[in-house]
């Protein structure tokens, strides 16, 4: 497909297209009355013209009908030409040729502040999301791409004198496409924001957006009145007056809690502007400054999160650094405001930086493969106003190499391919602003080259001695102007200031103030400052202010505001020059942002300093199309029947028997050495149809070949389906006749067998009632002889069977009665059912028992091993105390649990539980008796295998530990105490100090489980158990008598132990009730 490239040329107006040619038939403009004439369609609501593929739009200052949908839907996939010249035309063209042909295209929209640029760009965006695919994440990515305008808008754009949405900063966009066609992303560039209008503005001009939508939306309260705005009674524009950013921000990706520390980093800026220093004297005669109001500070700090005292501080010192030295110095109030103005610009310019980098996190393309990019350029226009300093300056040289790209692009290249392909050409004349660039950007003697040395030499340096040195170099430029440089001609200039220099720029002279351009190229913030705002505790300060990390202090100079922004344009230009460049040229009709208004002079002076006369010239001279033989070739070689479908030779001569079979006329075009040039878009029109009624001829045989092809593969499958079918069909018939056979052949083969069946079964009825007679017959004579032979034998024994015969029926109602009137299966039940009869009393009584103990082995049965031997422990202490000792009766119902204590799970007693050796059997607390008083001391007793262990119950230490083969006997009384006597065989290591008495609860379970270890073990003797209310007890080499007396509770129903001499201990145990 050919290119549109910008030397492409316009329609004249017999095709209803409204061209700029007709504007050059003399060197100069028309008058105004023809210009008006020209523009008919701007003034009733067209808006622009094209030159070539370069769309001229007019800002018309009013809203017009012409930006629909339906008119997306009129211009969409439309020819460039086709239409009335429309910026959708441009960005349908700029959009397909990415689309289809997979070209990176970009847009670049410029022109002076006010002519429009901002709202073309907001157009092509709207234009290219409308076109571009359906889906939900498509849309997502379309909402986010389109609401990043208002935020960038709100936070960068501000009034001017020329126009009431000026963007402050330059924007490029790069809007990533996939194969498809659909958005997957993008990516934003900004330059340049002008800051210092932060803290300073131009007579008749406002702040950022934002700052009033702030302070309109959310800050009514008069606390929050703010002296940078105060002078600016305007607070509301129309189209400003909602605020639709913070909707904006949600919609692009923005947290709440983002949105929320934003909006508080634009009120603390707001608050830096209330601040205000006053002068003090120290006593050595130096001066220094103090805030006049610490509320507004306060105020401030609050909102960033910062100590208020370390900002004070910051606000009155500064802290130089050299190597290893530090030397700190007072600021007077004039370098207070200083530090306050630098801060407030750089916290706002770091705060749009941030914004635009969260933005480019949220619509970046996810996926990482190669992408299409269509970039749009909406960047600042050519600035003249009555104060110009750097940041017009800055401006107005961005604004030099985008137009230094329009002419290499547009007028300078396109020339010479002409000359390089051999095409006769008379070269027209342009002016070129090389030399302008070369004045700005030279890096020897550059007026940035120049300012930045300026600003890093040592010494005294202020904007008076850069002017110096301006004066000095560039004095001889043709395009510099000062009235202190060497040249004479401007010594005499009254409009030209000492403190001032000119530069004639491609848009006009114009005149800048040379003060604060050194200032605002250092843009220098204090290090105090960077620091204390690296100590707040706001989430977003820290990220803004890196550089006040007291652990990485970089002590190198940051590289100045020009140096930046040239490295920035520079790469912007190489990266416009990597895609196909596509122009919209916007013009301001009047200064005066009114509608119906068309300033005759201020048009002609923006259509020559745009180029647009010589733009114009080249058209008319030139071709409006050129393509390369061999795409050429392969687009319209189907037009010519020896070039199709394959043309063996060279390309070139292909295209030639081409034009020539087509009849195009050879002033129509002409042939260079590698590119086809064709003049009018009506031969391009002419061949566009032609190959789009061939294409419509191809696409039919294709259809017809398609159709003729799927007709006969369908019926070659309806015949290969029939033939199954059918065979299918046989088969299933086939089947169905077997069946019928077989089955017709089972109910003849049945009826044979049946009768033959019936006919065996007939005899064999007949010869069983044959043999059931003649045993019948046998039968009755056989009976007949037993009965005469029995009833000699009934004679004799007749009473003896009838008694036997009794009997066995009243055992079988006995059996069968007791069957269905058994007891329950608990051991203890008791009952048992009434004999029936006398003489079966023995049989009843032997029967219970054998019931009762089937019944006991079954309870048995359901015993575990655990359950058995606690069973098996309490009937052997029934076996040892039933009767015999008071206390058993209340043990009955108490489970013996053996490790009272727990002695392996408390940690209190583990050294004690390391102590014993064997498994223990018994752990409980006892009181052992004391022989001198009878008062008893609590001891831990714990009973193994081997022995049994006496401890302290506090320190568990062990106090004595006797093998049990040494225990020979063991006393208690028959009263209702817990007192035992263990006694030791005589002789033995453990009878040294003699036998133990001791005091239980758990008496009962102790002596069961000493006589059960005892009984268990072969080689030990059975272990004696006295019971008895005396008994002698050894105690070293005495025997004591222990007595037990019953006596009246008078200390409650505990048991008391006196000694009454020295071989008598008399035990009181309470009555019972």
């Amino acid at each position: 497909v050919f290119s549109f490239t910008p030397g492409a040329a316009c329609l004249d107006s017999t095709l209803g297209i409204p061209s700029w040619e007709k504007l050059t038939a003399t060197e100069f403009l028309p008058p105004l009355p023809e210009l008006m004439s020209k523009w008919t369609e701007w003034g009733s609501g067209g808006g622009g013209t094209y030159i070539g593929s370069v769309v001229i739009s007019m800002n018309p200052y009013r809203s017009l009908p012409i930006f629909t949908p339906d008119k997306v839907e009129e211009y969409r996939n439309r020819n460039f030409y086709e239409l009335s010249p429309h910026i959708y035309a441009l960005a349908d063209e700029a959009y397909r040729s990415l689309r289809d042909q997979d070209k990176d295209q970009c847009i670049l929209i410029t022109g002076e502040s006010g002519a429009g640029k901002t709202e073309a760009s907001k157009l092509v965006m709207s234009y290219v999301a409308a076109v571009c695919g359906k889906g939900q994440e498509v849309n997502k990515v379309k909402e986010q791409l389109l609401q990043s305008n208002p935020v960038l808008e709100a936070f960068g754009n501000a009034k001017t004198v020329r126009n009431d949405n000026s963007s402050r900063f330059g924007k490029y966009m790069d809007i990533e496409f996939d194969f498809k066609g659909d958005p997957l992303g993008g990516v934003i560039s900004n330059y340049l924001l002008e800051k210092s209008r932060v803290v300073k503005q131009p007579r008749g001009e406002r702040n950022f957006h934002i700052f009033y939508q702030l302070f309109g939306t959310y800050m009514k309260s008069p606390m929050f009145f703010h002296k940078w705005l105060w002078m600016q009674t305007d607070l509301r524009i129309k189209g400003f007056t909602d605020l639709r950013v913070t909707n904006a921000m949600q919609i692009v990706g923005f947290m709440e809690d983002e949105v929320q520390s934003v909006l508080e980093l634009v009120a603390a800026v707001l608050k830096l502007g209330n601040i205000e220093f006053k002068h003090e004297s120290r006593c050595n005669g130096t001066d220094e400054s103090r805030i006049k109001d610490k509320n507004d500070l306060k105020e401030m700090c609050e909102l960033l999160g910062i100590e208020q005292s370390v900002l004070e501080r910051a606000f009155s010192y500064r802290t130089v650094e050299a190597k290893m030295e530090k030397v700190s110095t007072t600021l007077n109030v004039a370098q207070a405001y200083y530090a306050r103005d630098a801060l407030a610009k750089n916290l706002y310019s770091r705060l749009f930086s941030w914004l635009v980098t969260r933005i480019n996190e949220s619509i970046k393309a996810q996926t990482k493969a190669r992408h299409k990019v269509m970039g749009v350029l909406d960047i600042y226009g050519f600035e003249i106003f009555e104060d110009n300093s750097f940041e017009q300056f800055i401006i107005n040289y961005c604004n030099e190499k985008l137009q230094q790209i329009f002419i290499e692009l547009t007028l300078r290249e396109e020339q010479e391919e002409y000359v390089r392909e051999g095409i006769e050409w008379t070269n027209i004349e342009y002016f070129n602003n090389a030399i302008i660039c070369d004045l700005i950007e030279n890096n020897q003697n550059g007026i940035l080259a120049m300012l930045d040395e300026e600003c890093l030499r040592p010494g005294t340096v202020t904007d008076e001695t850069f002017l110096d040195k301006l004066n000095t170099i560039c004095a001889e430029h043709q395009h510099f102007e000062s009235r202190l440089s060497k040249n004479s001609k401007f010594l005499t200039d009254h409009s030209l200031p000492h403190n001032c220099f000119r530069i004639q720029h491609y848009a006009g002279k114009v005149l800048y103030r040379v003060e604060g351009f050194v200032d605002k190229n250092n843009d220098l913030l204090y290090r105090d400052l960077s620091q204390a705002m690296y100590k707040a505790n706001h989430s977003l300060i820290k990220q803004l202010f890196p550089e006040g990390n007291p652990a990485k202090v970089n002590l190198k100079r940051p590289p100045t505001a020009g140096s930046q922004f040239k490295t920035s344009v520079g790469t912007l230009m190489k990266n416009l020059q990597t895609k196909n460049p596509n122009y919209i040229r916007c013009i301001k009709p009047n200064d005066k942002k009114a509608s119906h208004i068309f300033t005759d002079s201020l048009v002609r002076h923006q259509v020559r300093y745009l180029g647009l006369m010589e733009n114009v010239r080249v058209r008319r001279a030139g071709y409006a199309f050129r393509q390369a033989y061999e795409p050429c070739l392969e687009r319209y070689k189907m037009l010519c029947k020896n070039t199709w479908p394959h043309w063996r030779g060279p390309a070139r001569e292909g295209v030639e028997v081409l034009m020539a079979d087509l009849q195009v006329p050879a002033e129509e075009f002409s042939y260079g050495r590698s590119k086809i040039f064709i003049r009018n878009p009506r031969t391009l029109f002419f061949l566009e149809e032609r190959r789009r009624q061939c294409l419509q001829d191809l696409a039919t045989l294709i259809q017809k070949i398609y159709r003729g092809w799927k007709c006969r593969s369908h019926f070659l499958l309806l015949k290969k389906s029939q033939i199954v079918v059918a065979a299918w069909y046989r088969r299933y018939a086939q089947q169905k006749k077997y069946q019928k056979i077989k089955s017709a052949t089972t109910v003849v083969q049945s009826y044979a067998r049946g009768w033959q069946a019936r006919k065996l079964l007939r005899e064999l009825k007949y010869q069983k009632r044959c043999e059931e007679a003649v045993t019948t017959i046998a039968a009755y004579w056989h009976g007949t002889q037993v009965r005469r032979e029995y009833r000699k034998f009934f004679r004799a024994n007749a009473g003896k069977k009838i008694y036997d015969f009794t009997i066995q029926r009243i055992m079988q109602k006995y059996f069968l009665g007791l069957k269905s009137s058994l007891p329950s299966m608990s051991p203890v039940d008791r009952s048992w059912p009434a004999r029936p009869y006398l003489f079966l009393d023995g049989v009843h009584t032997e029967l219970r028992k054998i019931f009762h103990l089937w019944r006991c082995k079954k309870y048995r049965g359901q015993f575990t091993e655990e359950k058995k031997a606690v069973y098996e422990e309490k009937l052997e202490a029934s076996e040892i105390f039933k009767d015999k000792k008071a206390l058993y009766p209340s043990s009955v119902s108490q489970p013996f649990k053996g490790d009272y204590l727990e002695i392996s799970k408390n940690p209190k007693y583990q050294k004690l539980s390391s102590a014993v050796d064997d498994k223990v059997l018994l752990a409980d607390v006892v009181n052992k008796i004391n022989r001198a008083n009878g008062k008893g001391t609590a001891r831990i007793f714990l009973l193994t295998k081997k022995n049994f262990v006496l401890a302290d119950q506090k320190t568990g230490q062990v106090k004595a530990s006797v093998p049990l083969p040494d225990l020979t006997s063991v006393s208690v009384s028959t009263q209702s105490d817990g007192f035992f006597a263990l006694k030791l065989k005589e002789g033995s290591a453990s009878a040294v100090k003699g036998d133990f008495l001791l005091s239980s609860e758990h008496l009962i379970e102790i002596i069961t489980k000493l006589h059960r270890i005892g009984a268990t073990t072969a080689d030990r003797e059975q272990l004696n158990i006295d019971i008895s209310d005396e008994f002698l007890v050894q105690f070293k080499q005495d025997k004591v008598c222990v007595k037990f007396i019953q006596a009246t509770p008078k200390n409650g129903n505990t048991v008391a132990c006196k000694r009454k001499n020295n071989r008598l201990l008399e035990v009181s145990v309470p009555t019972s009730p």
